[in-house]
C-alpha cells in the first residue's frame, strides 16, 4: 500500500528482534488494515512525504531505539540525516533552508518518524518549533543568522520557557533580563530542557518588564556565551534518547540583537510556538499509538493461551477494536487542528488544545493496553511496547499538562 505504512508489520518483527536483524526484517513488507491506514485521505504529495518519513523510521530508527534508550545516546548523525530529507525545518520558509510545508504535512512526517523511535521524534518536533519561532518573529538578519544551519541540523535548538517555580503558570517566570547598553544581563535558570547542555542554540523567554505576560521578552542564546552552563543530565522514565538538563544563567551577557520581536512580546512569541508544539507532541502520540497497534495485533495472531491464538478471544478483539478506533479518532482531531492552525482560524489555539488533550491520553492509553496484551513479555525491555508507552507518557505533561489544555477549553467554551 503506497505510503500507508508500508513495512509497519514488519517493523513490529524489527522492533522485538536483536538490532543486527532488525534491518534485514524491515525489508519484508506489507499493507496493513485499511481502517487505520494513516495515508487515508492525503494527497499524492503528502503519501510521498509519509512514504520517505517511514522508510527513514524503519531503517533508520527503529533498529537503533531500544539502545538509544538503554545507553542514553542522543542520535546526532540520525538527526542530521534527517534534516537531509527536510525534517530539521518542516515548516521553515525555503530561503533560509526550510521545507515550507504545512502544518499538516508536518503532522504527518512527525507522526511517520515516531514510529521508529518516539523519543527522539519528539526532540525534532522541540527543535522544530524553535526554528519556526525565528524564522517568523526574528528580523531578516537573525533568520539568515540561525536558521540555515539548524534546518540543516548542523546545529541544535531547545526551548526554554519552563522554570523550577513556573510550570503550568509559565506568565510568572522570573528569569531576569535587564538592559545595559547593546546587552542583556540575564540570570535565573530553566528546567527539564530538552537537549540542555548537548543543544547549540537555546530560544529563552526571560522578564524584562514588570510582572505578568506583557513583561516577557524573548532571547536567543548560544552555547558558550559567558555565564551559560548546565544542571546535570536528568534521569527520567522515558525520553532517553535526548538529554534532559536544567539551563542556568548567571550575569550571562546576551546581545539586544538577539531579542526576537520587540521587548514584552516574549508571552505571546512563546504562545505562537506551543500551539504548533502541541499539534507536533500529538502527531508523535499517534506514532507511537499507531505502532503499538501493530505490535498488539501481532501479537494476539502468534500468541497461543488455551490451545487457541489469543486472537479468537473476543474480549481482547473488542479491546483491539476500541484501541483502533481510539487511535482514528485522535488522527482526525490532530490533522482538524492542524489545518486550523495553517489558516489562521480564530478557534486554532483551542482546538490545537483539544487536539493535545485528547490525543496524549487516548494514546497512551492504547499504549498502555497494547502492553497489557502482550502479557509479562509486555514488561520486556526486549519488545519495544514498553518503550512506546514510556516514551509517550510525558507527553501528557509537556506543551502544557493535560489540565491546562482542559482549562483552555472550558475558558474558550464560557467566554461568551
Amino acid at each position: 500500500a503506497r505510503g500507508s505504512g508500508s513495512g509497519a508489520v514488519a517493523m513490529a518483527v524489527a522492533w522485538r528482534a536483536a538490532p543486527r536483524a532488525a534491518a534485514r526484517l524491515l525489508l519484508g513488507r506489507r499493507g496493513i488494515a485499511s481502517c487505520i491506514d494513516p495515508s487515508t485521505g492525503l494527497t499524492e504529495d503528502q503519501k510521498e512525504f509519509q512514504k520517505v518519513a517511514l522508510d527513514f523510521a524503519a531503517k533508520e530508527m527503529a533498529p537503533y531505539m531500544a539502545e538509544w534508550d538503554e545507553k542514553e545516546i542522543f542520535p546526532v548523525e540520525t538527526m542530521r540525516k534527517a534534516a537531509q530529507l527536510g525534517f530539521g525545518g518542516i515548516y521553515v520558509k525555503p530561503d533560509v533552508g526550510g521545507s515550507g510545508l504545512s502544518r499538516l504535512d508536518t503532522s504527518i512526517i512527525f507522526e511517520a518518524l515516531s514510529t521508529g523511535c518516539t523519543s527522539t521524534t519528539a526532540y525534532m518536533s522541540i527543535h522544530n518549533m524553535c526554528v519556526w519561532m525565528i524564522d517568523t518573529f526574528g528580523s531578516e538578519e537573525q533568520r539568515r543568522r540561525f536558521c540555515p544551519s539548524l534546518c540543516s541540523m548542523e546545529k541544535f535548538a531547545s526551548y526554554c520557557l519552563t522554570e523550577p517555580g513556573s510550570g503550568s503558570d509559565a506568565a510568572s517566570l522570573l528569569t531576569s533580563a535587564q538592559r545595559k547598553g547593546d546587552n542583556y544581563i540575564l540570570n535565573g535558570s530553566k528546567a527539564f530542557i530538552s537537549g540542555g547542555g548537548d543543544t547549540d542554540v537555546y530560544v529563552v523567554m526571560c522578564r524584562t518588564g514588570g510582572p505578568g505576560p506583557k513583561g516577557i521578552s524573548c532571547l536567543v542564546l548560544e552555547k558558550g556565551m559567558p555565564g551559560l552552563s548546565f544542571g546535570k543530565k536528568e534521569k527520567k522514565v522515558g525520553w532517553n534518547s535526548q538529554p534532559t538538563r536544567a539551563v542556568i544563567f548567571e550575569d550571562c551577557v546576551v546581545p539586544v540583537g538577539n531579542r526576537l520581536g520587540a521587548e514584552g512580546q516574549g508571552f505571546n512569541i512563546a504562545m505562537q510556538g506551543l500551539n504548533g508544539g502541541r499539534i507536533n507532541i500529538a502527531s508523535c502520540s499517534l506514532g507511537a499509538a499507531h505502532a503499538s497497534v501493530l505490535l498488539a495485533q501481532e501479537h494476539l495472531s502468534v500468541r497461543k493461551q488455551f490451545g487457541e491464538p489469543l486472537a479468537s478471544n473476543q474480549f481482547l478483539q473488542f479491546k483491539l477494536a476500541e484501541m483502533a478506533t481510539r487511535l482514528l479518532a485522535a488522527r482526525l482531531m490532530v490533522r482538524n487542528a492542524a489545518r486550523a492552525l495553517q489558516d489562521g482560524r480564530e478557534d486554532a489555539a483551542v482546538l490545537c488544545s483539544m487536539a493535545k488533550l485528547f490525543a496524549t491520553d487516548e494514546c497512551f492509553g492504547i499504549c498502555n493496553q497494547a502492553l497489557q496484551m502482550h502479557g509479562g513479555y509486555g514488561y520486556l525491555k526486549d519488545y519495544a511496547v514498553q518503550q512506546f508507552m514510556r516514551d509517550i507518557r510525558v507527553h501528557q505533561i509537556l506543551e502544557g499538562t493535560n489540565e491546562v489544555m482542559r482549562m483552555i477549553v472550558a475558558r474558550n467554551l464560557l467566554q461568551g
